[in-house]
């Protein structure tokens, strides 16, 4: 028998002794996923770096509402709204936001900006050895091994007290995009056949910028699209505790390991197709509706394609509507909102009105189909992933750099959670779970059974 028919023998053995019967869920009150009955998560901590909110609680029933997001208190829409009246660039003043706690006053800004210059290049050779000596087909999992490998280039790696993973943290922050930019460069020339170039970061420019400067030959681009990506990275550079990869960088930090580790779980998570991969499936599934509808305009032809892709019919067939639909948010995403604003701003300029319209029609026809074929009717709205796809698309940033962005943006609330966790938290994550099994005796080796359906 050949190794693939051995593992797949395997698998059905393992299968069998590891399901379970979905009733035992709900009879010993085991919230799955760290989720309440009714979808909300499970309070799992306290924190000040930011809050998300959706919905309030009445009568004991979760009502409805317009969607907020706060950054230490502070609106995500007053951030972006100063950015615009300023017409200056805001992710560093969000990542000063996120890690101590209050705006950073001018010239606490340009300390900053000074740091992240500094931390700007890897150590010596780290391009060569880490990423050109071992490229690999996923940014997501080049980033990851990345902040792993800084470890053996760290002067204290695993001293965590404050002042030194605060340290680590900005240096981080400030030398990831460069390490991102240079992983898809080497993974175009060995995976893709294609010819690569590398780039520094130019000091004096910011994350947005100097990161459009990486990605492109020429290192052109315009003030306009500087900004745009900057808007992004302000929306993605942070959101509560509760969500799956700052939860895996808190889980970790509980432990007492160090950053580096605990930065790596993060990213291990936002790779996930379920939480940062979700605005690739977008844009994806935009490429579907333009092939199967004929009239872009007309509503009740792309209802009726969004009818059978529920259905499980056309598209990927998972039956979902991508992204349609918060844990949090219900009547509004206030990131989508703000990034279905600048896409419409922007979609003209770049030749993407019709991609615009179309995810704006998904929008506006998603919501009663889905929750036609919800139980409890909860509402829906878009969330960020529905727009920031074709947000990236418009500044021509390819398609495997769209999560690797999210991870470089979210870095800063990762940062601030690790911290945060250090300094409040002072016992290991240790969730219980209900084991099922009896006792059982011991079988000596020449009396056990074959329990693998072999092939005859």
């Amino acid at each position: 028998m050949g190794n693939k028919l051995n593992i797949e023998i395997l698998a059905d053995a393992l299968r069998e002794h590891s399901a379970f019967d979905d009733k035992l869920y709900t009879k010993y009150g085991v919230k799955r996923g760290l989720r309440n009955p009714d979808g909300t998560g499970v309070l799992a901590g306290i924190t000040r770096v930011s809050n998300v909110h959706g919905y309030v609680i009445n009568e004991y029933e979760r009502v409805p509402c317009e969607g907020e997001l706060f950054y230490r208190g502070i609106s995500i829409e007053d951030i972006i709204d100063a950015t615009d009246k300023h017409d200056r660039f805001g992710y560093d003043e969000a990542s000063w936001l996120l890690l101590f706690g209050s705006l950073p006053t001018a010239e606490e800004l340009d300390f900053y900006d000074t740091i992240m210059d500094e931390y700007s290049d890897p150590p010596m050779s780290f391009i060569e050895d880490m990423i050109m000596r071992a490229p690999s087909p996923d940014i997501m999992n080049k980033l990851a091994r990345s902040v792993l490998a800084l470890y053996s280039y760290d002067e204290n790696p695993d001293d965590n007290s404050i002042d030194n993973v605060l340290r680590q943290s900005l240096m981080i922050i400030a030398r990831m995009p460069m390490i991102m930019t240079a992983a898809y460069q080497v993974k175009k020339r060995y995976y893709d056949n294609e010819s690569f170039f590398l780039h520094s970061p130019i000091p004096g420019q910011s994350i947005a910028e100097n990161i459009l400067s990486m990605l492109r030959f020429d290192r052109k681009f315009t003030h306009e699209e500087a900004k745009l990506l900057d808007k992004c990275l302000i929306l993605h550079a942070e959101h509560g505790g509760g969500n799956n990869s700052t939860f895996a960088v808190r889980a970790l930090t509980s432990s007492g390991t160090d950053t580096f580790s605990a930065i790596a779980a993060g990213i291990g998570a936002l790779k996930g197709p379920r939480h940062g991969g979700a605005n690739i499936k977008v844009v994806k599934m935009l490429d579907e509706i333009k092939e199967n509808v004929r009239d872009y305009k007309d509503d009740e032809e792309i209802e009726n394609y969004l009818k059978r892709q529920l259905n499980k019919e056309v598209g990927d067939r998972s039956g979902l509507i991508y992204g349609m639909g918060h844990a949090v948010y219900t009547l509004s995403d206030p990131r989508a909102k703000i990034l279905r604003k600048a896409a419409e701003e922007h979609c003209d300029m770049f030749g993407m009105r019709e991609d615009f319209d179309l995810l704006h029609a998904v929008e506006r026809l998603a919501p009663p189909l889905l929750q036609s074929k919800m139980q409890d009717g909860n509402a829906i709205c878009a969330n960020v992933d529905l727009y920031s796809g074709l947000v990236y698309r418009m500044l021509g940033i390819p398609q495997e750099m769209f999560t690797p962005l999210f991870a470089i943006a979210r870095l800063s609330g990762w940062c601030a959670h690790r911290l945060e966790e250090i300094i409040t938290c002072r016992r290991i994550m240790r969730p219980a779970y209900r084991t099922f099994h009896g006792r059982l005796p011991y079988i000596e080796l020449e009396d056990r059974k074959d329990n693998l359906k072999w092939p005859d």
